[in-house]
């Protein structure tokens, strides 16, 4: 089994900051990529960051510049630094995490940008 734990969601203002974490545990011999994804009402979920196990990044246009994506091999765990947010980031943010293979999702953490 394995479980994987978001945390750090929240409201923010336009402009604001936050930090988003999730944590994979259980049977776990090696993760490959970790990655945040984040669906909006009304819409599909989306990929919005996605790191190798090896550090290499890869963003979705619309954070480019203002999101950052980092793991912690150690811990199994996996980081979204938002900067700079906008309303239009408003989502229930998910964490993937990729057995090679297996793929395993957290339950969610909603983020609102918000005045």
């Amino acid at each position: 089994q394995v479980q994987v734990v978001e945390s750090g969601g929240g409201l923010v203002q336009p402009g604001g900051s936050l930090r988003l974490s999730c944590a994979a545990s259980g049977s776990i011999f090696t993760i490959y990529d970790m990655g945040w994804y984040r669906q909006a009402p009304g819409k599909q979920r989306e990929l919005v960051a996605v790191i190798t196990r090896g550090g290499s990044a890869i963003y979705v246009d619309s954070v480019k510049g203002r999101f950052t994506i980092s793991r912690d091999n150690a811990k199994n765990t996996v980081y979204l630094q938002m900067n700079m947010l906008k309303p239009e980031d408003t989502a229930v943010y998910y964490c993937n995490v990729d057995l090679k293979g297996l793929n395993y999702w957290g339950q969610g953490t909603q983020v609102t940008v918000s005045s």
